[in-house]
């Protein structure tokens, strides 16, 4: 019988301690990041010749970062540790699903539950560090104290969305691969790893992007954010022009 999720597949069990596949694959995900962020970080230069670990470092960082400055319109170093992580963790943990006998831990809910967690939490947090404690919770009384129910409804459903989106797509990745081994088990399942590990990618790019505008949403004064782009939009229709005429 195919166990479609690893949490299924127990490895150690002790009383009330139980270490599955999944406990044990982040592990493994978490050891590799940490692994190559050590690596990578361990002989940074200001000045040319660059290593090639530093040059494929500082791509990363520089691609996430303009991506959530293309998100939040502002300086995106506060968002980055937390995006970039949430991205990180899910991009390796689908590309390693090209090892045989791996299975990303994203394939399992309660992963997933406890990565929208992480983004449950981070948004009051970066909120409260962004406008103070009275001006993030008033936000849930905006426009009527009668929406503060509706508001923290909202909350959750949203953090409830993110994690069944992920766990969704996921599994249904790793059911489609289950039938198609057991009908074809030569060819087919190969094809569908490879479209599998696109599939992770994508998701691990809206998983982040979302968290991200979820963050900023909650962190940000909407109507600066608004006039933000109508300025730029101003300044290109309207480029600085040079006095005619000369003495």
């Amino acid at each position: 019988m195919v166990e479609l999720s690893p949490d299924e597949a127990v490895l150690w069990r002790w009383e009330f301690v139980t270490i599955n596949e999944t406990i044990v694959f982040t592990w493994i995900v978490i050891g590799i990041l940490a692994i190559l962020a050590w690596a990578s970080t361990r002989h940074l230069s200001p000045t040319p010749p660059f290593s090639r670990r530093q040059v494929a470092l500082e791509t990363i960082i520089s691609y996430m970062r303009g991506e959530i400055r293309e998100i939040a319109r502002r300086d995106s170093d506060p968002y980055l540790p937390f995006s970039g992580t949430l991205f990180l963790f899910l991009s390796l943990s689908s590309i390693l699903g090209i090892v045989p006998g791996y299975r990303s831990p994203t394939s399992s809910l309660s992963t997933t539950t406890a990565l929208a967690a992480c983004v449950f939490f981070a948004v009051p947090i970066y909120g409260i560090l962004q406008q103070g404690t009275s001006g993030y919770f008033r936000r849930y009384v905006q426009p009527t104290p009668l929406m503060l129910p509706f508001n923290v409804i909202g909350e959750i459903s949203r953090t409830v969305a993110l994690a069944l989106r992920l766990f969704g797509n996921m599994m249904s990745q790793t059911l489609l691969v289950a039938v198609l081994i057991s009908l074809a088990p030569l060819f087919l399942p190969v094809i569908m790893d490879l479209f599998g590990l696109l599939i992770g990618q994508v998701q691990a790019y809206i998983f982040a992007v979302l968290a991200t505008v979820y963050i900023i949403s909650a962190s940000s004064d909407e109507k600066a954010v608004e006039e933000e782009p109508e300025k730029e939009e101003e300044s290109e229709e309207n480029p600085k022009r040079e006095p005619e005429g000369g003495n």
